[in-house]
């Protein structure tokens, strides 16, 4: 995998927004494939920029959603159905019709992780995923321990990410849901170009793991190394805790800039 270290977030945001930019502008109609937490904000309030400057046109651009709570209605303000729909849909101006998720409140919650997993497929894939990682390494809501191998699925929430997301909930933990439907991180790894964002002290040994530690499903984002287009992003805060970061620093500097991530 490739790891480019940055200043601060905002400059991780920037690249990746530009990422995109130029892969929308190779091919207007791209699935992109998004993530919710606060950590994607700055890539998606950069591309939004683009957007409105003309920079870049997303008119025919398709959102893929990569997660949900099991049980909160498509209303429920924090339902990732209604957040991207604020944080990502409308700043750049794609309409519902171009959205992809899945149904969190099936009857049948495991047909429709199926049928999601399936519609993923049937949509020609994912053409860049953008991804989170959580203080365990999860990716997704694959939490420690899932296998490298799985696909869209129901899964049960550890007790650290509850209490990571209640401040999504008024801090109220009891609020935030125990299940959750999560794209596998075999369903992750069939997307073209994987690029995964950490800023901050507190992922420090999480991208560690990920990036120089052995691929072991009790770090799931360590399934990365074995895709070959993953790029991994990293403020200089996240970047604490790798051993090769001098290195990492030299090799990008030396990239072509034709070449982007």
């Amino acid at each position: 995998m490739e790891v480019v270290i940055v200043p601060d977030a905002r400059a991780g945001g920037e690249l990746i927004a530009e990422a995109m930019a130029q892969l929308l502008r190779r091919k207007p109609g791209a699935l992109l494939g998004v993530a919710t937490g606060s950590t994607p904000l700055p890539v998606y309030e950069a591309l939004a920029a683009k957007v409105r400057s003309g920079a870049v046109d997303t008119a025919r651009a398709r959102i893929a959603q990569l997660d949900e709570y099991v049980g909160l209605p498509a209303e429920h303000p924090e339902s990732y159905r209604s957040v991207l729909r604020r944080e990502v849909l409308e700043p750049l101006g794609i309409g519902m019709d171009a959205f992809m998720g899945p149904d969190g409140t099936a009857e049948d919650i495991q047909a429709a992780c199926r049928a999601y997993d399936e519609a993923l497929g049937g949509t020609g894939g994912v053409d860049l995923q953008l991804l989170g990682i959580g203080t365990d390494g999860h990716i997704g809501f694959n939490e420690p321990c899932s296998s490298l191998a799985s696909r869209t699925r129901i899964k049960t929430l550890t007790e650290q990410t509850r209490v990571d997301n209640a401040r999504f909930f008024d801090g109220d933990i009891e609020q935030v849901p125990h299940h959750v439907i999560t794209q596998g991180i075999g369903t992750i790894l069939e997307a073209r170009h994987v690029v995964l964002l950490a800023t901050g002290e507190g992922k420090a040994d999480a991208v560690a793991a990920s990036v120089e530690g052995p691929v072991a499903a009790v770090c799931p984002a360590s399934a990365l190394q074995l895709h070959p287009h993953a790029t991994v992003v990293v403020d200089d805060a996240a970047a604490a805790k790798l051993k090769l970061a001098d290195y990492f620093r030299h090799t990008y500097a030396q990239k072509p800039d034709w070449q982007g991530i």
